[in-house]
């Protein structure tokens, strides 16, 4: 019942949020689209050699939620182990205690973020201003962020996208080649954003993505967490579902159990006792 009132609250907050995001992401394609090849943004031109990439992952601070975060950590490991193939040295950041335990006991050194259950947006703001300035050091060439993706009520999957560099925007705005592992998820969907209309902007495009782009990352990011809130709940409903049927199970086994020791009891004695009678008699 818990989960239940806390899922519909993360829902309504979730598609609460989910057209603004949208939008942002449609009008900074449209400036980065306007702006063309002369866009120069930091944070949408790729690293001609990726050497340090940083693994940022979203999990939950509570357990009792099934395999939550088990089916998350291990997609993170796995993305972990192939970017360590590829010859790149890992820097991980994590958001949850699970995710801060699990990585601890692996022996793995990570960046640990406290946040709340329902994150504030100041407390992604602050993350995501961590996360883009390792970038823009040069500290990290590459940021992947490990969330759980929520479909629908029925569906909800663990994915990794590129958060930074924009690889999506980069493309639309043909300042680089984007990398070949850009999907229509990347950057949390800002691929599917392509303007469909030319705008004229003042002041000019170059001007306007210094505003909007850490805005919309801001906002992307804030709706991962959103997300991974509601899918959080979805899978506690499901746990204590299933544990509440275990319970109800195992309380009418026990039960029967228990009758059937307290019959063989009962019977036991009474057959004491009519032997007593007939050793008397």
């Amino acid at each position: 019942m818990v989960a239940t009132s806390r899922f519909q609250k993360a829902l309504r907050r979730a598609k609460g949020t989910r057209p603004y995001v949208d939008k942002m992401a449609e009008l900074v394609a449209s400036v980065a689209g306007s702006a063309g090849p002369s866009a120069r943004h930091p944070l949408l031109k790729p690293r001609e050699r990726i050497q340090r990439v940083g693994i940022f992952v979203v999990a939950s601070n509570r357990g009792l939620c099934g395999g939550y975060n088990g089916n998350l950590l291990r997609l993170a490991m796995k993305s972990i182990h192939e970017a360590e193939r590829s010859g790149s040295s890992v820097e991980i950041y994590v958001a949850g205690k699970k995710a801060a335990s699990y990585f601890r006991f692996a022996g793995r050194k990570a960046v640990n973020f406290s946040v709340e259950d329902n994150a504030a947006y100041a407390q992604v703001v602050e993350l995501t201003d961590r996360l883009t300035d390792d970038y823009i050091a040069g500290k990290i060439d590459a940021i992947r962020m490990v969330y759980m993706h929520f479909i629908s009520v029925g569906q909800q999957k663990p994915v990794v996208v590129d958060l930074l560099p924009l690889a999506a925007l980069a493309k639309l705005a043909g300042t680089d080649k984007a990398p070949a592992s850009a999907t229509p998820e990347t950057a949390g969907g800002i691929a599917k954003a392509r303007p469909k209309t030319c705008y004229e902007f003042t002041p000019d495009g170059d001007e306007l993505l210094v505003d909007l782009i850490p805005k919309a990352l801001k906002a992307l990011v804030f709706q991962a967490f959103v997300e991974a809130a509601v899918s959080e709940q979805i899978a506690r409903m499901v746990a204590m579902g299933a544990a509440t049927e275990n319970a109800e199970s195992m309380t009418k086994q026990l039960t029967r159990e228990y009758n059937r020791a307290r019959q063989s009891q009962i019977t036991s004695e009474l057959s004491e006792l009519m032997g007593g009678v007939e050793a008397l008699s």
